[in-house]
């Protein structure tokens, strides 16, 4: 149970009760790409001191929103259904807190699984829809993302395969989503660096995914 009380009977302060703790909801929105080692949580997040992670991990399982799961002779953390309900609302955060995001700084970083919920987030599954199915990788950092588009199907997974278009790109890459940065403008500048593939599906990528600013 987390440390903190609100002394109140609503179900807002009770939510807060249990992921309103620093770094909670970053935790949350990590394990909604999917089960992670301790290693794996604490590499994605590495400004968060052990002791907080261990803190917060003891106390998001007793509120029951995450739970412990061997896997192949190791030991991951997953959401519960209970845990899973919270996707939306973390979308519904991640799209208003993008209002907010201004120009990054140069100590902030992109991290996979951060992408990975912002590519949720931005996605128009009915622009989508109306495009041919395309797949991007998106290199950041040494981790790269396999983005795949087809009619209104999104899938993001790790690792590489064949795409239309291959780009490098840091945290700048949000300004290309919200629009506030042209795809062409963003190449021209250095935001992205086409690797391989057509340049000008980058065009396509901004139309599919798309923050409001």
């Amino acid at each position: 149970m987390a440390a903190r009380e609100y002394g109140q009977y609503d179900g807002v302060a009770r939510a807060l009760e249990l992921v309103g703790e620093r770094w909670a909801l970053l935790i949350v929105r990590d394990l909604l790409v999917g089960p992670r080692r301790y290693g794996e949580l604490a590499a994605g997040l590495p400004r968060i001191p052990s002791n907080i992670l261990a803190a917060r991990l003891k106390e998001l399982q007793a509120a029951g929103v995450l739970r412990r799961a061997p896997r192949s002779r190791v030991v991951v953390y997953e959401l519960t259904p209970y845990g899973r309900e919270l996707e939306p609302l973390v979308l519904g955060l991640g799209a208003w807190g993008v209002k907010a995001l201004g120009d990054p700084r140069e100590d902030q970083i992109v991290t996979p699984d951060a992408m990975t919920i912002s590519l949720r987030t931005a996605f128009r599954p009915q622009v989508a829809a109306e495009l041919p199915a395309t797949a991007y990788a998106a290199r950041l950092g040494a981790a790269e993302l396999l983005i795949r588009v087809d009619g209104p199907t999104l899938d993001v997974t790790g690792g590489s395969g064949p795409v239309d278009l291959a780009f490098t790109a840091g945290p700048g890459i949000h300004r290309l989503m919200t629009g506030e940065l042209a795809p062409e403008r963003a190449i021209a500048t250095g935001v992205v660096e086409v690797l391989r593939g057509r340049g000008d599906l980058l065009d396509r990528f901004a139309d599919t995914f798309h923050l409001a600013a």
